[in-house]
């Protein structure tokens, strides 16, 4: 498993007809497929999450194509303060204020729920991003879609690519590095992930996605 330490200059194709066309018949057919099997699945869940008396989803607005913002749907797997939980912790902790501005990720986070840890470890927290899916926000297959406060962040490491792209529920970076990089290390994965775009290693890191959701290495 490759790891990447650091971004890597961007170079830019034109894109061919899969990129421009295809990859949203693909979104359109798997998640009209999924729906049925996903909904009760999703149902499910949901009253699990709710079961502490917070919300089921939490959404979030994130960046997304072209720089666009748009709502992003996840099953909520922490407790309902939970940024204002962070921003405490931070002030508190310099070493884990450390590891948040590092990896934009705590290696041991106190505010996810006994649920949320199921949920993040099979990655069944992103079910609902299938209508995101269905809404254009988001594809099945690209770079994971970031926060509007890590933009800034993003793009002083180089990242230029994911502009060109719908974030996805699932990716290169989400397949291969996920739990191992920095926050900034993502540009090289969604780059390569950009010059390597075919049908052919989509449907790869699909299949690459249900290996990881069965063996439960999500976090």
């Amino acid at each position: 498993m490759p790891t990447y330490e650091g971004p890597a200059p961007y170079v830019g194709h034109r894109p061919g007809f899969y990129q421009r066309r295809g990859k949203r018949i693909l979104d359109i057919f798997l998640a009209l497929l999924l729906l049925p099997v996903l909904l009760p699945v999703i149902a499910v869940l949901w009253l699990m999450v709710r079961r502490d008396g917070g919300p089921g989803l939490f959404v979030q607005p994130r960046i997304g194509k072209n720089g666009k913002t748009f709502q992003c749907y996840k099953l909520r797997t922490m407790l309902v303060d939970a940024e204002a939980k962070l921003q405490k912790m931070c002030a508190e902790d310099p070493k884990l204020a450390e590891e948040w501005h590092v990896h934009q990720k705590l290696s041991i986070d106190p505010r996810i729920t006994s649920v949320g840890r199921f949920l993040r470890a099979t990655s069944l927290d992103e079910l609902p991003q299938i209508f995101n899916v269905f809404k254009g926000d988001m594809s099945f297959v690209g770079p994971r879609p970031f926060l509007i406060d890590q933009e800034s962040l993003y793009r002083n490491a180089g990242g230029a690519a994911y502009f060109d792209m719908r974030p996805g529920i699932t990716g290169l970076w989400q397949v291969e590095g996920r739990n191992s990089t920095t926050f900034v290390a993502r540009v090289t994965y969604d780059d390569d992930y950009f010059d390597r775009l075919s049908l052919k290693s989509d449907l790869g890191l699909i299949v690459k996605t249900t290996s990881i959701v069965v063996k439960r290495t999500g976090r």
